[in-house]
């Protein structure tokens, strides 16, 4: 299987070209959260991964946290993740748009008017975060989600991804990982609800299974994938003894909602024989297409996917700086590397100006 990574792939109605996914990655150039040319262009010239997963993108309002974050909730935003799609899909690639809500993983000054920072508990991460306005600033308290709320965020997901499908993307993915608004309900150092929501394994997982519920009635379940971060702390949150429980509980959920894919950052579970346990009862719970991504080079994915452990790898950092990732791996060329002091900024420098080798 020495070509393994470079084999096309059937991920339920999708023709993938090779193995290797373009991993979500945050790049913060949506200026007052509009995808603009540039961000076409960007993943225009990165079509020759098998799949792309956009960077999050917020289902409402009150889903962007951070500066320069796009959203896919006003008619502006999909008309301009058409050309977007459109420039993928030109370039022969297939293109799937993850969404992302914060929770409380946000400051005011990043957000639109209006907007209000919540969680599923009123317990402020303790961390800080970047404004353009004001500098680092540390995140304040979430208003915690009453039941009613919670149900209009679900809804908002489900509006949300009818907006990707009019938008022209492949499918959506849900971003229940790296301790934002869904994973901050699964995580019981987040969540201290006392309700249906809180609790119990089931209950601080429903709402990633309501959501996924949701997403599935309005544009079906061969459009809708999942990515999940079992043993992560980002984002201040908290390991717990029920970590395996939960996620094999997950995994079964959502393998009987028969999604297109999951997608598990696996880098802190292979940190210890508990976690690689858990991965690999994932990938026996989950019988559709798992995506594996986290500090995977060429020769991890390959022994990945000759192991059987995954069916598709995702790399985020490499593709930065490499748009031409899938053929300097064939060819096994040097990587370029990233200016790490651009991954945020604002503007086309060390965005779009990297050379693919033709």
């Amino acid at each position: 299987m020495k070509d393994s990574l470079f084999s096309p792939a059937k991920v339920g109605p999708l023709e993938l070209k090779n193995r290797i996914v373009m991993a979500p990655m945050t790049r913060s150039r949506a200026i007052n959260t509009i995808p603009g040319e540039n961000v076409a262009t960007y993943y225009a010239q990165r079509a020759s991964a098998g799949l792309i997963i956009t960077e999050g993108t917020s289902p409402s309002a009150n889903g962007i946290g951070y500066a320069r974050t796009p959203g896919i909730f006003t008619k502006e935003q999909i008309e301009s993740w058409k050309k977007v799609t459109s420039a993928v899909h030109a370039k022969g690639g297939k293109i799937i748009v993850q969404l992302m809500h914060v929770g409380r993983i946000a400051h005011p000054a990043n957000m639109l008017p209006g907007a209000k920072i919540v969680a599923p508990s009123a317990i402020a991460a303790k961390s800080s975060m970047w404004t353009d306005a004001q500098g680092m600033q540390p995140m304040p308290q979430p208003a915690e989600l009453s039941e009613t709320e919670i149900k209009q965020t679900i809804a908002e997901f489900a509006q949300a991804a009818k907006n990707a499908i009019e938008a022209g993307f492949d499918g959506v993915e849900l971003h229940g990982a790296n301790g934002y608004l869904i994973e901050q309900f699964i995580n019981p150092s987040s969540n201290k609800r006392k309700d249906a929501y809180g609790g119990s394994i089931e209950n601080r997982s429903r709402f990633l299974l309501e959501t996924t519920k949701a997403v599935i009635d309005v544009i079906g379940k061969d459009r809708v994938g999942v990515r999940l971060s079992p043993y992560s702390t980002f984002n201040d949150l908290e390991v717990y003894p029920e970590i395996p429980e939960t996620y094999k509980y997950i995994a079964e959920q959502l393998n009987a909602l028969d999604i297109l894919y999951l997608h598990v950052i696996d880098a802190m579970a292979n940190a210890s024989e508990e976690g690689r346990a858990l991965i690999a009862a994932i990938r026996k719970a989950f019988k559709n297409t798992l995506i594996l991504a986290g500090g995977y080079d060429k020769a991890k994915a390959v022994r990945a996917l000759e192991e059987g452990r995954g069916d598709l790898i995702a790399f985020a950092r490499y593709f930065i700086a490499n748009p031409d990732l899938p053929e300097r791996f064939r060819k096994e060329l040097p990587l370029a590397e990233g200016k790490e002091e651009l991954f945020y900024a604002a503007g086309d420098e060390g965005y779009i100006d990297y050379a693919s080798l033709n």
